[in-house]
């Protein structure tokens, strides 16, 4: 078993979450909707105005996972929360508690903030990841759907 660390991103990390991120969409056989860049990415973690967090599991100063979250706000607890948008841990690396412990990490750092929920969402064909979840205790939701718009969706939706 390897020892690993998990800590905040910092800039020179962008590379390999970026990296990551790829890896995440081929795994989810979602590789052609990665249109984005890690130009980007290093300006929405780290520039000016943030827009996302991120932390990194690391192996022997290696990257070999990340989660990246960000703000959101429950109305109906009136409370701000985190929303984890994505968890990934190189296949290989799997079943050595380094998803277990980025959790964890998020976990703390939700009482820490003192936010209402840590949420996040899973493909439904992933039970894996669903098994994995509900052992560290999270409640699958059935009854939500993602509603999304995205692209020239925007303008039309502005234009209704």
């Amino acid at each position: 078993m390897n020892k690993f660390t998990i800590r905040p991103a910092t800039i020179n990390d962008v590379e390999a979450i970026f990296t990551l991120i790829k890896a995440l969409a081929d795994y989810e056989k979602l590789s052609h909707l990665v249109t984005g860049n890690s130009q980007n990415l290093a300006e929405h973690l780290f520039g000016e105005q943030p827009y996302v967090e991120a932390i990194v599991a690391e192996v022997k100063e290696q990257v070999v996972g990340f989660s990246l979250f960000f703000n959101n706000y429950s109305t109906f607890l009136t409370q701000p929360g985190i929303y984890l948008e994505d968890l990934f841990v190189l296949p290989e690396y799997r079943r050595q508690g380094i998803g277990k412990a980025m959790l964890n990490y998020l976990a703390d750092l939700a009482l820490a903030r003192d936010v209402g929920r840590l949420e996040w969402s899973v493909l439904d064909w992933n039970e894996n990841a669903i098994s994995f979840y509900q052992e560290m205790g999270a409640t699958v939701l059935p009854d939500w759907r993602i509603c999304r718009v995205t692209g020239k969706g925007l303008i039309l939706m502005r234009d209704r």
